[in-house]
């Protein structure tokens, strides 16, 4: 999907010299447009030029603009219409809407309003089509294994896997929590030399220095002196013949540092309590979400055991630098949970795809898959919607279309649209009642009294200041 500020326009309009503002207006900011005089002209061009969204003029003589959006919107649904209008009257916003429009923009015209416009118009489209592409295909795996992924940064980490999971070498997985560290290790086992070996993992963050040495290098129970009345053969014995995956490597003390450092140098292992020194055949692959390179220059961590951990080293990409990875992971999450819990859910819509994409996700895939499956088993629908989202999702708003302030798959009160456009004209007429009323339409006492209503019953302020 490609980024915002560009695609095909078809401009209708009767005015020519409209029609020339746009064709070196728009063109300097990267669109590509083409022109007609007539909507029955806009119809016969539009299989061919194919365009991404129409612009059309409401005032046109013999089809107007709201009768062309209506034609457009049955035959083309995909295509977005923006319609121009010299009439900013909440009738003309109400028709515009009925008609399937997609915004619309008062003359004489602001370009960048209207650039806007047209680029919100776009991203809706294209978000569209891949909701749309993913739905169809989302029983085709894209990616690596269980690892989904179709950006240039995870196609980079899927190559790393297919080079070097035959190798011995030991592997040192980097990136923030919740982007699949573990997924990669066991990718690499699976396409490794041992696949049929033990895949043996250990979180070293979440066990004591003590405790972790005890269950990496184990015990022998002929020691007293440690009151171990059984022995426990440790995981680096445990995992012979297969892969010790090291989770957070960055958490492990000085001291213990040392002994992994001897165990990858030797290819040796004495456990705690024995006086023998067994030999194993591990592949060692850590990982961190730590900056270890930092913590070699601060003392934290030994040089020494970092370079033997990273013989091989791939990073793992945040999930907000994944681009569109971001809605097939979401489809993907709403197949395998509609399926668990036995529901209809297909998929979501270009809102919540549009949240999706805008959203930071501090806490990578891991928290992409808990917000679907939460989702999943809210919503009531065959589609995710906006509302099945958590509540800070929710209240952060894509940018606001040029025209209808609000999102397309918002539903509000026709009052709450002639609020907000009354609030639009006064703002662009600089807060002048008397000529918001003559742009809407009205009797300067008209728009009083419904400023004064506003103010009243929805709390919103009269006006911006008033200047005759």
């Amino acid at each position: 999907m490609s980024a915002l500020g560009g695609g095909r326009v078809l401009a209708v309009d009767e005015d020519d010299d409209v029609l020339a503002r746009l064709l070196v207006t728009l063109p300097a900011r990267g669109f590509e447009v083409a022109c007609c005089r007539t909507a029955e002209e806009a119809l016969l061009r539009i299989p061919h030029e194919q365009p991404d969204v129409v612009l059309t003029d409401h005032g046109m003589r013999e089809i107007d603009g709201i009768e062309l959006c209506e034609q457009i919107v049955t035959t083309y649904p995909d295509i977005p219409v923006v319609l121009l209008t010299a009439f900013g009257t909440v009738d003309t916003a109400v028709a515009a809407m009925r008609a399937g429009a997609f915004d619309f923009i008062i003359k004489p015209l602001d370009i960048q309003v209207l650039a806007t416009s047209l680029e919100r118009a776009i991203r809706q489209r294209r978000l569209r089509e891949e909701v749309s592409r993913l739905q169809q295909h989302s029983q085709r795996r894209s990616g690596f294994g269980d690892m989904l992924g179709q950006s240039p940064a995870m196609k980079q980490v899927f190559t790393f896997v297919e080079q070097t999971a035959s190798l011995n070498a030991s592997v040192l997985i980097s990136g923030e929590s919740g982007t699949g560290k573990e997924m990669i290790a066991r990718a690499l086992h699976r396409k490794g030399r041992r696949p049929d070996g033990p895949f043996v993992t250990v979180n070293c963050a979440a066990l004591p220095g003590a405790l972790l040495e005890d269950e990496l290098f184990g015990h022998d129970s002929s020691a007293p002196a440690r009151g171990a009345p059984d022995a426990h053969p440790g995981l680096l014995s445990s995992s012979a013949g297969g892969t010790l995956f090291l989770d957070e490597i960055g958490e492990v003390s000085l001291v213990l540092q040392a002994k992994l450092l001897h165990v990858l140098q030797d290819r040796r292992g004495r456990p705690v309590i024995s006086e023998g020194e067994p030999t194993f055949d591990t592949r060692i692959i850590a990982a961190t979400s730590r900056d270890l390179e930092s913590a070699v220059r601060d003392g934290e961590f030994r040089s020494d055991l970092y370079f033997r951990l990273n013989v091989l080293g791939v990073r793992l990409p945040p999930l907000r630098g994944r681009g569109t990875d971001v809605l097939l992971l979401a489809q993907a999450f709403v197949d395998r949970y509609a399926t668990e819990m036995n529901k209809r859910v297909t998929g979501f819509g270009p809102a919540v795809a549009e949240r999706l994409l805008a959203y930071d996700w501090p806490g990578n895939v891991r928290e992409l898959q808990n917000t679907i499956e939460r989702a999943v088993a809210l919503t009531h629908g065959h589609q995710l919607v906006v509302e099945d989202l958590p509540d800070h999702m929710r209240a952060q708003r894509p940018a606001r279309r040029a025209g209808l302030s609000g999102d397309a798959t918002e539903l509000t009160t026709l009052a709450e649209v002639e609020r907000r456009h009354i609030d639009r004209v006064l703002k662009a007429v600089g807060g002048s009642r008397t000529d918001a009323a003559r742009i809407l339409g009205i009797g300067r006492k008209t728009l009083y009294r419904k400023l004064r209503d506003y103010e009243k019953h929805q709390g919103h302020p009269a006006s911006p200041s008033e200047r005759h």
